[in-house]
């Protein structure tokens, strides 16, 4: 018989490590310079009605080339590409201008004072409190928000814009001392929260101008008995398909 043969065993192959394809590189946000931002805000002003001056389009272009360049380090709000910052941030603080400029001429109208001091309540970046400021330059504008690098970018803001009607307070908004006309807030909390914090803020007759999404009424219901809702104003924001609306409110009875 023929003599045996034994084999070398074969060598069993260790298995390959699965290479994992790169994970995609994030796009670089889409950025506009100052002059983009000018023209790109020109349809919003049309179909808002609003005749801005072109030092007050200059002063906006320029604020939201701040914004872009601040946000990528200090993450003062969650969208970097500029088109959304153009119908998200920039035409929803402008779409409640018409509004706020009826109830100004109302309120001075009725023996108000002047000028009107406004506080934004949990301002982020500064929208709205930024843009209001320089849309209504009659309005002396105090933005409040409990993120230093928050307050410090509005405060640069109005170093560099020369907004002498802005300031910012980094602090709790329970914690301020002055009084203020009307108070508002965007997207910052329930209604009842917003006028709870803020009641002993009133100046006497001020009212609350909340910017909302839906109208909340759930929330509405929910208020202290002694605040009135006295209009719920719906709004349409150019170029955003989303449902917007002003809430105001007063305190029926003085405290």
């Amino acid at each position: 018989m023929p003599p045996s043969f034994r084999g070398t065993p074969a060598r069993r192959s260790s298995p390959q490590p699965v290479r994992q394809a790169p994970a995609p590189r994030p796009q670089a946000a889409i950025l506009w310079d100052a002059a983009t931002w000018v023209q790109a805000m020109q349809p919003t002003l049309s179909a808002l009605g609003l005749a801005l001056s072109e030092a007050q389009q200059t002063l906006l272009a320029r604020y939201m080339v701040m914004l872009q360049h601040w946000n990528s380090t200090y993450n003062l709000t969650a969208l970097r590409d500029a088109p959304e910052m153009l119908t998200h941030h920039l035409a929803d603080c402008l779409t409640v201008l018409p509004a706020l400029q009826r109830h100004l001429s109302e309120s001075v109208a009725a023996g108000g004072q002047a000028p009107v001091r406004l506080l934004d309540v949990g301002s982020g970046g500064g929208l709205p409190g930024v843009v209001l400021a320089i849309c209504c330059d009659g309005v002396q504008v105090t933005c409040v928000d409990t993120v230093g690098k928050k307050a410090a970018f509005i405060r640069q803001v109005a170093a560099e814009l020369r907004l002498h009607n802005l300031k910012a307070e980094h602090a709790r908004v329970e914690q301020l001392k002055q009084t203020f006309d009307l108070i508002t807030s965007r997207a910052f909390a329930t209604l009842v929260d917003f006028v709870t914090l803020t009641r002993a803020l009133r100046a006497p007759g001020a009212v609350w101008m909340a910017m909302k999404g839906r109208a909340p009424e759930d929330e509405r219901a929910a208020l202290p008995s002694d605040v009135a809702v006295f209009h719920v104003e719906q709004l349409h924001v150019p170029g955003l398909d989303a449902e917007r609306c002003l809430v105001w409110m007063r305190a029926e009875q003085a405290e």
